[in-house]
């Protein structure tokens, strides 16, 4: 295949997801009973991560400016390699990304699935073979033991990303471990920067690398103009395994005197870590932007993205964007791209 026509595949398989995701298809029904295998996957957050990447990444525009911003020679793989992608389950379609570059540069794709994915990447994969069938001889995709592959992609916790060092240590690979984002506010925020930062922190119920977990606020923050802007995802306590956690860490709090604030559907606790549990928000002071852009440095290496609105804050995007990544946008900031073209 030419990687002409492994681009016009991409872009037709993102039409062709808009398309199904609006009436009674496989595709869609995939989608919604997806929940039956991992409550964490609502149809509502399945439509709405499978959207984001074909409406962000598979355009013309934005799969041509990628590609443009590489020598060319990158996407011409003569020697193609078998590359072995385990993929997480905490977000739906987590692996789609690490299977888009793989074939766009030409080599097979062994992907293995999470045993929560609910057949998501499956439902995607056949797409993408019926809108292009010469695909067929590059993907292979399963949930059990993979075997035969020259390199590897591994995502995952801290925990397993000890045991994929010492398993594929002899394999050239990227091994991504936890990473977390935070939010860097200033107390003069308003309210339309308020909601989509409720967007950073609630999509996926704040299983993903990209969701705002921590909040980084100067002294003597007020946090009444937050929660009350936070309230258009209230609903998400009807869900039972997100109110299991919020009621959890709730009695903890209560039971041990933990200072922490209750809105009623989340929790803020002053906290110097920066993963929290699902239903709490960690927060910690600034005393000056200086400061903020310190405690930045000093975690880089387990930040994912950071979110403010204040322009000198290292590295920031909009409020809003966290969970609408660009195609450069790479997972650990490791240029996937750049690893496969070294194969």
């Amino acid at each position: 295949m030419t990687l002409t026509e492994r681009i016009n595949a991409f872009i037709q398989l993102g039409e062709r997801i808009l398309k199904d995701i609006t009436e009674d298809t496989l595709f869609n029904r995939t989608l919604n009973n997806a929940f039956t295998h991992n409550q964490w996957f609502t149809p509502e957050y399945c439509q709405y991560a499978i959207a984001s990447i074909a409406k962000q990444w598979l355009t013309t525009k934005a799969l041509q400016n990628w590609i443009k911003s590489y020598p060319n020679d990158k996407f011409n793989t003569t020697n193609p390699k078998r590359v072995a992608v385990i993929m997480a389950g905490n977000v739906p379609f987590v692996g789609f990304h690490d299977m888009l570059c793989t074939l766009l540069l030409g080599h097979h794709f062994v992907g293995k699935s999470s045993s929560k994915d609910g057949g998501l990447m499956q439902a995607i994969v056949d797409l993408l073979i019926e809108i292009e069938p010469q695909f067929g001889y590059f993907i292979t995709l399963t949930n059990g033991k993979i075997d035969n592959f020259d390199a590897v992609i591994a995502t995952g916790s801290d925990n397993s990303a000890r045991y994929f060092e010492y398993y594929f240590g002899k394999y050239p690979s990227i091994i991504r471990k936890n990473r977390h984002s935070l939010a860097v506010l200033s107390g003069t925020e308003c309210d339309e920067d308020l909601e989509a930062l409720a967007n950073d922190i609630f999509l996926y119920f704040g299983l993903g690398c990209r969701n705002v977990s921590k909040l980084l606020v100067p002294i003597n923050f007020n946090f009444t103009k937050l929660i009350e802007a936070f309230k258009e995802h209230n609903q998400i306590i009807n869900h039972n395994k997100y109110a299991n956690n919020y009621d959890y860490h709730r009695a903890i709090y209560l039971m041990n005197k933990v200072e922490h604030l209750d809105s009623g559907f989340f929790l803020i606790k002053p906290d110097e870590g920066i993963g929290s549990p699902v239903g709490v928000i960690f927060y910690q002071n600034y005393s000056s932007i200086e400061s903020a852009n310190e405690y930045i440095a000093l975690h880089t290496d387990m930040l994912q993205c950071i979110v403010s609105s204040i322009p000198s804050i290292t590295n920031s995007i909009a409020f809003g964007k966290s969970q609408n990544p660009e195609l450069t946008d790479y997972a650990d900031g490791i240029d996937t791209i750049k690893f496969l073209s070294s194969l």
